[in-house]
């Protein structure tokens, strides 16, 4: 957005994308990637309502603001000073605070400063507009949307996309956003005033950062963490369309590889990747992630009409402690899902230094790979976090990071241990053999 001040109105160009949030809404947001003009728009949507509304009273809201310069004062000083606004209009910068006309105020605050009382201050305000929304706590979101309680006011989200399960995304874009809600995607190529210098930034970090450019500059969420052992893999994964709908072949065998977990509020994560080798592919139909539930709710999954994982189609693989017994239950993964009708195969321990050998067997395959990439998805963002744990202090690395995403990368990696190139039936082996150089 940009503002001309002319003898009698003010005229206002808006970037296309974001005219839907010129009309009046409960919740507005802007998200996207880098370069796209989001916090431009709202800094000056802030500069034009305080001038079309004497006495507007307006928040800007971060998780954490351990200073004023990490708020948007500094954006939106800087935004009257290029439209040419200041005193003579109404508007008076002071420390902590910017006076508006009719005696208006803009503040800034931490979420995180707040209490349950302390926010009650914020009652009487028209506006909150919360930047980095990808940062904010469901605490925070929870004092805040019904402390802005006044009649007409608004709350503005804008934010870089970071994880599907972040507060504001839940809100705004999993599933049914609230009533009177409007949300636009901004990209950089979504602003007409994109700067030349970004955009050889850009062009640089798809060369140079492959794994992280969707994220960056497209708005992404992000799939890879720093260090991740398949953030190459799967950036070229997705370059190669081999990330996308992956049908099933209704006459191979359904192949389910498991990391195991255990029942109960502390158990770790039980996990299946869903398969079937097709010659050299390895086709990936479908991810399954559950956690402290019982073999029933594993099986019921299975055999789920969407799905049917059934005995009769699918077989099982399970790591080397599928066979041992269950400390409460004293049953074995292994015999209670042979019990259940499934051929069941143990993959045996890989010894002294086991995960590495499996991340390496999945880096090998993973150019034979083809994933499905919604049935997938939470696979795929375990794949794109597991890293290597680093001892910051002497700076060498401690091998794999033991947390959310390694239940999954387990047991990738003992599909990809597991992996077979099938024999045609009746072929035989040929033997050379070898008789010296002539």
């Amino acid at each position: 957005m940009s503002l001309q001040q002319t003898d009698t109105t003010l005229q206002i160009q808006t970037a296309g994308v974001f005219l839907p949030l010129l009309e009046p809404a409960r919740y507005k947001g802007a998200y996207g990637g880098r370069g796209s003009g989001k916090s431009y728009f709202f800094a000056d949507n802030v500069i034009d309502e305080a001038l079309c509304k004497p006495g507007l009273r307006v928040v800007c809201i971060r998780e954490v603001q351990k200073d004023l310069k990490d708020s948007a004062k500094r954006l939106i000083e800087d935004r009257l000073k290029f439209h040419d606004l200041g005193e003579n209009q109404g508007f008076k910068i002071f420390y902590d605070r910017i006076v508006t006309p009719g005696n208006g105020i803009i503040v800034f605050h931490g979420m995180q400063d707040h209490t349950a009382e302390s926010i009650k201050s914020l009652e009487g305000f028209d506006v909150a507009w919360v930047e980095e929304s990808q940062t904010l706590s469901s605490r925070s979101l929870d004092m805040l949307r019904p402390t802005i309680r006044k009649e007409n006011s608004e709350i503005w989200f804008s934010w870089n996309p970071r994880r599907k399960v972040d507060p504001v995304d839940v809100l705004l874009r999993q599933g049914t956003p609230p009533t009177n809600a409007v949300v636009v995607r901004a990209n950089w190529d979504d602003n007409p005033w994109f700067p030349k210098v970004l955009e050889q930034e850009r062009q640089d970090c798809l060369s140079s950062q492959p794994e992280n450019y969707e994220h960056i500059w497209e708005g992404d969420y992000v799939g890879v963490s720093q260090g991740a052992y398949y953030a190459k893999q799967l950036a070229v994964a997705k370059r190669e369309h081999r990330i996308g709908r992956v049908a099933p072949d209704p006459l191979l065998t359904i192949r389910l590889f498991a990391d195991i977990g255990g029942t109960g509020a502390k158990a770790d994560a039980f996990v299946f990747w869903v398969a079937q080798f097709i010659g050299q592919e390895i086709r990936i139909l479908d991810y399954y992630e559950a956690q402290g539930q019982d073999l029933a709710t594993h099986l019921a999954w299975m055999h789920h009409e969407d799905r049917k994982y059934t005995k009769e189609r699918a077989q099982i693989w399970l790591p080397h402690d599928g066979e041992t017994h269950d400390k409460v239950y004293s049953v074995s993964y292994e015999s209670a899902f042979k019990d259940a009708g499934y051929k069941v195969t143990v993959i045996p321990n890989q010894g002294k230094g086991a995960a590495m050998k499996r991340i390496e067997e999945g880096r090998r395959l993973f150019p034979q790979m083809w994933f499905d990439q919604e049935k997938c998805s939470g696979g795929l963002d375990a794949l794109g976090w597991y890293h290597e744990k680093v001892d910051t202090v002497r700076n060498i690395g401690l091998g794999p990071n033991h947390d959310w995403a390694s239940h999954g990368a387990d047991a990738f990696g003992l599909m990809a241990v597991a992996h077979k190139v099938p024999r045609p039936a009746g072929a035989k082996a040929e033997r050379i053999v070898f008789k010296g150089w002539s």
